[in-house]
């Protein structure tokens, strides 16, 4: 994005939030209705962002414990290998030696 628009866009996002600060301050409304009304928008807010959060912590921990299982699987296999490999060479050298 060009430097010039990036501009543009800050100065219409900061402009709109200066706007809409300004609305809420000057409304027609008594000042301790207006912060209940901004204390409750930002609790729902932080309820909506904590639960999204521990949504997407719980999937994280999903993916992070399929690939343990994943990979805890692959080690016993390999495991499995190496001790047949490891008992095909015994049983040879024991044939060989017994010769």
């Amino acid at each position: 994005m060009k430097n010039g628009t990036r501009n543009v866009l800050l100065g219409f996002v900061a402009g709109a939030a200066a706007g809409a600060i300004t609305g809420i301050l000057v409304a027609p409304e008594k000042g301790s209705k207006t912060r209940k009304r901004i204390a409750k928008k930002v609790k729902n807010a932080t309820k909506d962002l904590s639960e999204t959060i521990n949504e997407k912590v719980d999937h994280l921990k999903e993916q992070v414990n399929e690939v343990v299982q994943e990979m805890k699987d692959k080690t016993e296999k390999a495991e499995e290998k190496i001790k047949e490999k490891v008992n095909e060479k015994t049983q040879k050298t024991t044939k060989a030696t017994s010769k």
